[in-house]
């Protein structure tokens, strides 16, 4: 198994690291309510998706 003839300092690993970042989500708008929503899930706010009301919200 290969060992590192020297020890790599935190600057260079954390150099290495830079480009591990997280995307923010891809967000798109309800057709039903305009509100915004992540795709491929049920409207949190009216609870369609596609076209179709999919949870039952009720108003208080």
């Amino acid at each position: 198994m290969a060992l590192p003839k020297n020890k790599i300092s935190k600057q260079r690993r954390n150099k290495r690291r830079t480009h591990y970042k997280l995307k923010p989500p891809t967000l798109a708008t309800c057709s039903n309510c305009g509100s915004t929503v992540m795709y491929h899930r049920v409207c949190p706010e009216c609870g369609f998706y596609r076209g179709r009301q999919i949870i039952e919200k009720t108003i208080v």
